[in-house]
């Protein structure tokens, strides 16, 4: 197991049996986020998807939370100031946007959000940008904004409608309600529900069966999963027989059909 250095403590990153586990750490405020959390958490996942030796990451906040989206006090503080918004805040959201929830969709590794309490507002949008969502039984999620007068930012209306369709996304946006994990299962929005003092427990054991698997094999898969949101069937086909064509050249293919054939579990390379 070894630490990375985040370049603050509101971001702790650890790495172990080739799973990152990312945890947002500001508990006082339900890990929302701020200036200083937000660009660990940019910089962190923009290295992750350099760093050799890792085959998931997991995304997690402590005590007991995920993320509870916006500071509402730093809220409060920007508007006593004064309401006028510049095109340099315009552009800089922006690129906050793309290097956070834009960078976990887009991110070569899968990415688990193991989610213990709530995900509210931003941090419902980062949750639902990972590619698969494990909740606590007594975690929530709401978009939220509605409550304190925003429209919505990090992708929360692109991935609500994906995943959901129009007149859900509509609902649960304009007005915003608590979804016990139970329902969000329901509705799609978790792959699964698990008791509260097992969250970190099968969120890490999903993390490192993913990782001990073919991991070139896997970050095709997942852009394979990623295009096909924009692409017509024969196109989707078309990149699908690209990147398999690609894998059937890899070490991780030719040993897994020895495995297959010797009855034995396969050792890939990673």
């Amino acid at each position: 197991m070894r630490d990375l250095d985040t370049g603050t403590a509101q971001v702790l990153c650890r790495v172990e049996d080739g799973v990152a586990t990312i945890t947002m750490n500001r508990p006082e405020a339900r890990n929302a986020l701020s200036p200083e959390m937000g660009a660990g958490l940019r910089d962190t996942i923009a290295r992750l998807g350099e760093e050799s030796g890792i085959g998931c990451l997991v995304l997690t906040g402590a005590a007991g939370a995920f993320c509870a989206g916006g500071d509402v006090k730093a809220m409060q503080k920007r508007a006593s100031e004064g309401g006028n918004r510049t095109q340099a805040d315009l552009r800089a959201l922006k690129e906050r946007q793309r290097t956070l929830s834009g960078a976990l969709y887009r991110h070569p590794l899968p990415v688990i959000a193991a989610i213990a309490g709530p995900a509210v507002g931003a941090g419902f949008a980062i949750a639902l940008a990972c590619d698969m969502r494990i909740a606590a039984k007594g975690a929530f999620m709401s978009t939220g904004y509605a409550r304190v007068g925003l429209s919505g930012d990090y992708g929360i209306s692109w991935f609500l409608n994906r995943m959901l369709g129009h007149g859900r996304a509509c609902e649960l946006l304009f007005a915003p309600e608590r979804i016990p994990a139970e329902e969000a299962a329901r509705l799609g929005l978790l792959n699964r529900v698990v008791p509260d003092d097992t969250l970190e427990q099968e969120a890490h054991a999903l993390a490192r069966r993913i990782a001990s698997g073919p991991r070139r094999a896997i970050r095709r898969m997942k852009e394979n999963i990623r295009r096909a949101h924009g692409q017509g069937l024969e196109e989707c086909m078309d990149r699908e027989a690209e990147r398999i064509i690609e894998s059937m050249r890899d070490a991780d293919h030719r040993e897994a059909v020895r495995a297959f054939v010797e009855k034995r579990a396969p050792r890939f390379e990673g």
